[in-house]
Protein backbone atom coordinates (compact mmCIF):
# COMPACT_ATOMS: atom_id res chain seq x y z
CA UNK A 1 0.00 0.00 0.00
CA UNK A 2 1.08 3.56 -0.63
CA UNK A 3 1.18 6.13 2.15
CA UNK A 4 1.69 9.87 2.03
CA UNK A 5 3.72 11.08 5.01
CA UNK A 6 3.38 14.80 5.71
CA UNK A 7 6.24 16.22 7.76
CA UNK A 8 5.58 19.34 9.82
CA UNK A 9 8.01 21.62 11.64
CA UNK A 10 8.21 24.96 13.41
CA UNK A 11 10.07 27.27 11.00
CA UNK A 12 11.02 29.75 13.72
CA UNK A 13 12.44 27.00 15.93
CA UNK A 14 14.34 25.44 13.01
CA UNK A 15 15.80 28.84 12.04
CA UNK A 16 17.38 29.14 15.51
CA UNK A 17 19.30 25.88 15.20
CA UNK A 18 22.97 26.46 14.33
CA UNK A 19 23.59 25.75 10.64
CA UNK A 20 26.02 22.92 11.37
CA UNK A 21 23.42 21.18 13.53
CA UNK A 22 20.67 21.74 10.94
CA UNK A 23 22.87 20.24 8.20
CA UNK A 24 23.62 17.25 10.42
CA UNK A 25 19.88 16.74 10.98
CA UNK A 26 19.26 16.91 7.22
CA UNK A 27 22.05 14.39 6.58
CA UNK A 28 20.45 12.02 9.11
CA UNK A 29 17.08 12.41 7.34
CA UNK A 30 18.63 11.75 3.92
CA UNK A 31 20.49 8.72 5.28
CA UNK A 32 17.25 7.26 6.62
CA UNK A 33 15.53 8.00 3.31
CA UNK A 34 18.34 5.96 1.70
CA UNK A 35 17.55 3.08 4.08
CA UNK A 36 13.90 3.29 3.00
CA UNK A 37 15.05 3.23 -0.66
CA UNK A 38 17.21 0.14 -0.09
CA UNK A 39 14.22 -1.57 1.53
CA UNK A 40 11.95 -0.71 -1.40
CA UNK A 41 9.78 1.59 0.73
CA UNK A 42 10.75 5.06 -0.55
CA UNK A 43 8.59 6.00 -3.55
CA UNK A 44 9.47 9.69 -3.61
CA UNK A 45 9.33 12.90 -1.70
CA UNK A 46 9.63 16.62 -1.88
CA UNK A 47 10.89 19.24 0.53
CA UNK A 48 8.82 22.40 0.57
CA UNK A 49 10.08 25.98 0.62
CA UNK A 50 9.14 28.25 3.50
CA UNK A 51 5.46 28.80 4.21
CA UNK A 52 6.25 32.51 3.83
CA UNK A 53 6.56 31.82 0.08
CA UNK A 54 3.24 29.98 -0.16
CA UNK A 55 -0.14 31.16 -1.34
CA UNK A 56 -3.55 29.70 -0.58
CA UNK A 57 -6.39 29.60 -3.11
CA UNK A 58 -10.02 29.65 -1.98
CA UNK A 59 -13.29 30.08 -3.78
CA UNK A 60 -15.16 33.07 -2.40
CA UNK A 61 -18.38 34.41 -3.95
CA UNK A 62 -17.68 32.49 -7.17
CA UNK A 63 -14.18 33.95 -7.55
CA UNK A 64 -10.80 32.51 -6.70
CA UNK A 65 -9.23 34.43 -3.84
CA UNK A 66 -5.45 34.29 -3.38
CA UNK A 67 -3.97 34.93 0.06
CA UNK A 68 -0.35 34.90 1.18
CA UNK A 69 0.91 31.87 3.02
CA UNK A 70 -0.94 28.94 4.46
CA UNK A 71 -3.91 29.60 6.64
CA UNK A 72 -2.89 27.51 9.62
CA UNK A 73 -3.57 28.16 13.27
CA UNK A 74 -0.41 26.43 14.37
CA UNK A 75 3.28 27.22 14.53
CA UNK A 76 4.04 24.03 12.66
CA UNK A 77 3.86 24.17 8.88
CA UNK A 78 4.13 21.49 6.26
CA UNK A 79 7.82 21.04 5.50
CA UNK A 80 7.66 18.20 3.02
CA UNK A 81 6.08 15.00 1.86
CA UNK A 82 7.41 11.48 1.61
CA UNK A 83 5.71 8.80 -0.46
CA UNK A 84 6.07 5.44 1.22
CA UNK A 85 5.33 1.84 0.28
CA UNK A 86 4.36 -0.29 3.30
CA UNK A 87 2.40 -3.48 4.01
CA UNK A 88 -0.18 -1.66 6.12
CA UNK A 89 -0.59 1.36 8.40
CA UNK A 90 1.25 -0.30 11.28
CA UNK A 91 4.22 -0.99 9.01
CA UNK A 92 4.16 2.66 7.80
CA UNK A 93 4.12 3.83 11.43
CA UNK A 94 7.05 1.55 12.28
CA UNK A 95 9.07 2.83 9.33
CA UNK A 96 8.36 6.52 9.93
CA UNK A 97 8.86 6.25 13.70
CA UNK A 98 12.57 5.80 12.97
CA UNK A 99 12.77 8.87 10.70
CA UNK A 100 15.01 11.58 12.21
CA UNK A 101 12.60 14.25 10.93
CA UNK A 102 10.21 13.31 13.73
CA UNK A 103 12.58 15.18 16.06
CA UNK A 104 11.63 18.47 14.35
CA UNK A 105 7.88 17.96 14.27
CA UNK A 106 5.07 15.54 13.69
CA UNK A 107 4.48 13.37 10.66
CA UNK A 108 0.94 12.75 9.50
CA UNK A 109 0.61 9.42 7.70
CA UNK A 110 -2.31 8.90 5.33
CA UNK A 111 -3.08 6.02 3.00
CA UNK A 112 -3.03 7.08 -0.63
CA UNK A 113 -6.47 7.00 -2.22
CA UNK A 114 -6.00 4.13 -4.68
CA UNK A 115 -9.41 4.63 -6.33
CA UNK A 116 -8.59 8.24 -7.21
CA UNK A 117 -5.08 7.20 -8.28
CA UNK A 118 -6.63 4.72 -10.71
CA UNK A 119 -8.76 7.50 -12.22
CA UNK A 120 -5.64 9.69 -12.61
CA UNK A 121 -3.77 6.83 -14.28
CA UNK A 122 -6.62 6.14 -16.71
CA UNK A 123 -6.93 9.82 -17.63
CA UNK A 124 -3.15 10.17 -18.11
CA UNK A 125 -3.13 7.12 -20.36
CA UNK A 126 -6.04 8.53 -22.41
CA UNK A 127 -4.30 11.88 -22.84
CA UNK A 128 -1.03 10.17 -23.79
CA UNK A 129 -2.91 8.11 -26.38
CA UNK A 130 -4.57 11.25 -27.78
CA UNK A 131 -1.18 12.96 -28.02
CA UNK A 132 0.16 10.10 -30.14
CA UNK A 133 -2.71 10.42 -32.62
Amino acid sequence: MKYVCLGFYDEARFAQIPQEEALKMMDECFAYDDELRRGGHFIGGEALDSARNAVTLRMKAGQVEVTDGPFAETKETLGGILLLEARDLNHAIALMSKHPGVKMGPFEIRPANEAIHQIYAERAAAIAKQSQS
